[in-house]
């Protein structure tokens, strides 16, 4: 005699219900790391905008005869220029000191700043009257905005600005 019993076909409700918490408690897991992640990437762009006036103010450090002045190292943007998505504005100082204003980056203010100062040795600031010397190092960091999404190797807190005017 044969007995009517169905085949089992397809998960049960609970198995179901399993999945669906496993996948919720990956989800809250993730997120924040992803947000985290995506910041520190479109940080990346605003140092990057900074290492490529670094390469110009070092340049000139080893070969002019005079600094140029604020504003004056060749890699600023222009007044009325918005170099790109993350970037709002690059400055420079008449010791070669670069800002670099952020913009666009969720949860990161608008305006708030990474900055690169150029070194003789590791407390030593170079200034203008140095022209004509070699650049060292450079000393990276940011306000307390940022200082969280840099690299490592740009670790300085700058609570207040590296001295001098900056002009783009």
């Amino acid at each position: 005699m044969k007995m009517n019993t169905k085949e089992q076909k397809g998960f049960t409700l609970i198995e179901l219900m399993i999945v669906v918490a496993i996948i919720g408690i990956l989800a809250a897991i993730a997120l924040p790391a992803y947000e985290s992640y995506t910041r520190k990437a479109r940080m990346s762009e605003v140092v990057l905008a900074a290492s490529a006036c670094r390469t110009s103010i070092t340049e000139k450090y080893q070969t002019a005869p005079a600094g140029p002045g604020a504003g004056n190292w060749g890699c600023e943007t222009a007044a009325d220029a918005q170099p790109t998505n993350f970037v709002q504005d690059v400055s420079t100082t008449a010791d070669g000191a670069i800002k670099v204003d952020v913009q666009n980056i969720t949860g990161i203010t608008d305006g708030s700043s990474v900055y690169l100062e150029p070194m003789a040795s590791a407390t030593v600031r170079l200034t203008a009257a140095s022209v004509g010397s070699n650049v060292s190092l450079w000393r990276c960091g940011g306000d307390a905005a940022v200082i969280e999404y840099l690299p490592g190797s740009c670790s300085t807190d700058y609570s207040t600005a590296p001295t001098g005017t900056f002009t783009h």
